[in-house]
């Protein structure tokens, strides 16, 4: 084991360990809020899952709107500054919305805090292909999300016990989460956006924000992104809406639902590096149509089961289909994606989480209070099973940019773009 990490570790270089390292303590501060954000909000201001759908839609809404000159940003200016910028900005907002005790004004809050929070995100994935040669990027994307995981398996055991005594409590270490990781990476991090042609470097950031009609007329990825997004709206409802759910129907206490998601992270942190491996030699679409036949049956069978092992069975199958899609689905944005419009790339792909992250947890909570609530998990079935049916057609019939590149062969995505052209 301890010959294999070692070779692990070797394969990848310096740079990458240290912003492995900086988003590990990131999201542990965000680990310790998301998965107890609803139950806050519902619990603080005594409103309804309808009033937290809206939450979310604005946090999506105004992070869309952030992170699409974010990516133009980083792309014309380089990745550290931007990166940085997202998380000064992500500590103070987490203090804000710890003090704020008027619904409305939380709800400003939140605009603010998604505007200029997300400018960060695309540059850090962007960031991550930077450091890596293609052929590691799969594996590259898996680790990142151990990492996140790894935070995961110990943020939510804590927040379920701090949110028992205080809230607040879990704003303000996140916020020094943040402020940590800022300093990480201004003082050690080099930059590392890639040279680009004279033409580029002239263009003026108007002309680089201009580069987005490029990523759109890009039709096999905004077919890509389109049925990404059925999926993730299925996904989401694990972070929005599962936590409610179990409270309210099934009378499962906070620390009931942080032990579930424990669970969850553990199960990345421990397998994901290995399913990596075996996802990233087969075609990408039909491994994103396989990953997501987990989601369906794990998702699905919360509405039909009432027992906590079961509902911890659920957690694990969807787990598997988490760690099946996530990398496959990163590392060929990285890989479609010219060098030079990287950060813009990323930062369209975040539609694909945005729009979900907007509209999922307000038709759930619409479900939740005012029809059964099973029936949250009875449309995540078949939504799941119309993603499926997506990444099985643009298997058969997009070009051979999605279908035929090998992920694991260095310069597969270029190869099969010349055969394609």
């Amino acid at each position: 084991m301890y010959s294999r990490l070692n070779r692990t570790y070797h394969e990848f270089p310096r740079n990458f360990w240290v912003l492995m390292g900086a988003t590990f303590i990131d999201r542990l501060g965000g680990a310790l809020i998301f998965p107890f954000f609803a139950l806050y909000v519902t619990k603080k201001f005594e409103v309804g899952m309808v009033e937290v759908g809206w939450l979310f839609f604005i946090f999506a809404v105004s992070g869309l709107i952030g992170s699409i000159p974010g990516g133009a940003i980083s792309d014309k200016f380089g990745r550290k500054s931007i990166i940085v910028f997202g998380l000064i900005v992500s500590a103070v907002s987490s203090i804000f919305m710890g003090l704020v005790t008027d619904l409305q004004l939380f709800y400003t809050v939140a605009a603010f805090v998604g505007l200029l929070e997300n400018v960060g995100g695309p540059a850090q994935q962007a960031m991550i292909a930077d450091l890596l040669p293609e052929e590691k990027r799969t594996e590259g994307y898996g680790i990142w999300r151990v990492t996140f995981n790894l935070s995961v398996v110990i943020g939510p055991a804590i927040g379920g016990f701090l949110a028992a005594k205080n809230f607040l409590l879990l704003f303000i270490l996140d916020a020094i989460s943040s402020i940590i990781t800022a300093i990480i990476v201004q003082k050690i991090l080099p930059e590392t956006k890639p040279e680009v042609t004279k033409e580029h470097s002239e263009q003026s950031l108007v002309q680089t924000i201009g580069g987005y009609f490029q990523v759109f007329s890009d039709m096999p990825y905004m077919g890509f992104l389109l049925v990404s997004s059925l999926m993730v709206i299925v996904y989401m409802q694990m972070n929005s809406t599962l936590s409610v759910y179990l409270r309210d129907v099934h009378q499962i206490p906070e620390e009931g639902f942080g032990a579930i998601m424990s669970m969850n992270a553990a199960m990345v942190v421990f397998m994901q590096f290995w399913i990596t491996r075996l996802v990233s030699k087969r075609a990408p679409m039909l491994m994103m149509a396989f990953g997501t036949l987990f989601y369906l049956v794990g998702f699905s069978m919360y509405g039909f089961v009432a027992s906590f092992p079961l509902f911890l069975l659920a957690m694990v199958i969807i787990t598997i289909g988490e760690m099946v899609v996530s990398p496959v689905a990163t590392a060929l944005v990285a890989n479609l994606a010219p060098e030079e419009m990287r950060g813009r790339y990323m930062a369209i792909y975040g539609f694909s989480w945005t729009i979900p992250f907007a509209f999922g947890p307000l038709l759930a909570g619409y479900i939740m209070d005012n029809y059964n609530p099973d029936w949250v998990w009875y449309a995540s079935g078949i939504v799941s099973a119309i993603a499926i049916g997506g990444f099985l057609l643009l298997h058969e019939r997009a070009s051979d940019r999605l279908t035929n590149f090998n992920m694991e062969e260095p310069g597969g995505a270029a190869v099969a773009a010349e055969a394609a052209a």
